[in-house]
């Protein structure tokens, strides 16, 4: 066996062994589906510099992908996603089958109100759910000090907080900054459904974005108005299909009125097959 197999755990059992170790290490947990970009690894060299140990998980949960989603077709590159985990810092890969992690039928979940209805979950329901139904498990199977998220996922970044307060969770959750492409795409692992014209008009997304925080920082307080310039970016490029296009509160997503303070633009569009959303937070 080589030694990057070693370093790879399928079962509970065998991630439990591979942290047994009671000397007070520091250990960091970035929750995966694999599919490894330069997004992910920045949080695991992130995690590699705070923890003692980091352990990536790498795995495909089923329960919060909806009956129309691209579960079956979702990328997967166990292999290639171990050997950039390892490169990346990562001490142990957690990579279990769907029967380690739901054994026999499962009758709990986390439901999230409120949060868990807005922005993505509206056409979405029960992704969050299913989200932070496996996070929790990983957590208490893992038991981290610290867990690391990309905050281009703004919503799972907030959501997952709020559960690890309300549940007395004593893991401390840390968002790390978007990672982009040079033309300013959010790097996503669904990035790869797109073909070369759709990556083109993609590229619309953090553009919409952009044009709305300058509005913003040019002293536009209009919301409606910010929103409109911004869509009609968006619907300039007719294989872009805008799911939506947010102004809300970073820390509880909901929608804004008055533009003051801090604020989350937020935005999801249809690619092809593939779903982006991009966000960016300003403070006025």
């Amino acid at each position: 066996m080589n030694d990057s197999k070693k370093k790879v755990a399928h079962t509970i059992a065998e991630i439990k062994k591979a942290l047994e170790f009671n000397d007070g290490r520091l250990v960091g947990l970035v929750p995966t589906m694999g599919a490894l970009h330069r997004g992910h690894l920045s949080l695991i060299q992130r995690a590699s510099r705070d923890c003692d140990a980091v352990v990536v998980s790498i795995y495909v949960n089923p329960t919060q992908f909806g009956p129309t989603e691209d579960l079956e077709g979702y990328p997967r590159q166990l292999d290639k996603d171990i050997e950039l985990a390892l490169g990346a810092g990562a001490d142990v890969i957690f990579a279990p089958a769907d029967d380690e992690l739901y054994p026999g039928p499962v009758l709990t979940e986390i439901k999230i109100h409120e949060l868990e209805g807005l922005l993505c979950g509206k056409k979405r329901p029960g992704h969050f759910s299913g989200v932070a139904t496996v996070v929790v498990k990983l957590v208490n199977i893992i038991k981290p000090d610290i867990i690391y998220f990309g905050e281009k996922d703004w919503q799972q970044f907030v959501i997952v907080k709020k559960v690890f307060k309300d549940l007395n969770i004593d893991t401390k959750v840390v968002g790390m900054p978007t990672i982009r492409d040079a033309d300013g795409l959010a790097l996503s692992s669904r990035n790869r459904y797109l073909t070369q014209k759709q990556r083109r008009s993609a590229k619309a997304l953090p553009a919409a974005l952009e044009l709305a925080h300058d509005m913003i920082k040019n002293g536009e307080r209009r919301r409606d108005k910010i929103i409109s310039a911004a869509k009609e970016v968006i619907a300039a490029e007719p294989s872009l299909e805008l799911e939506y296009f947010s102004i809300c509160r970073p820390e509880n997503l909901i929608e804004v009125e008055a533009i003051k303070g801090e604020v989350l633009l937020a935005a999801a569009v249809h690619a092809g097959g593939a779903r982006l959303i991009d966000n960016k937070v300003i403070k006025i």
